[in-house]
């Protein structure tokens, strides 16, 4: 039996909003070598756009995940570590605007 597989497709205006495109993301599934959407697209018939293909995670990867979570519990101290964050959220890079 045939796999099918499916892929994450970003599509530059399939959704409008106050008359301008806007890009979005939908599911797509490869057949005979053709993208072929699963869900319904607002471009009118012949629209050119642009499609950056991104692949599912395999079982494979996902395994991967579920093995390495976790991993480095104990070798951080997660309490400073937070704190650390916050402490560093404070600091002030930018000079205060004169008006």
């Amino acid at each position: 039996m045939q796999r099918t597989s499916y892929t994450e497709v970003n599509v530059k205006s399939p959704v409008r909003a106050k008359g301008r495109s806007m890009g979005g993301t939908i599911r797509a599934r490869v057949r005979r070598g053709l993208l072929e959407p699963l869900e319904k697209i607002d471009l009118p018939e012949g629209k050119e756009v642009t499609i950056a293909v991104l692949e599912s995670p395999t079982e494979l990867n996902v395994d991967a995940f579920r093995r390495a979570a976790g991993s480095w519990k104990g070798s951080v101290d997660a309490p400073k570590l937070i704190r650390n964050i916050y402490a560093d959220r404070l600091i002030r890079t930018r000079r205060k605007p004169r008006l």
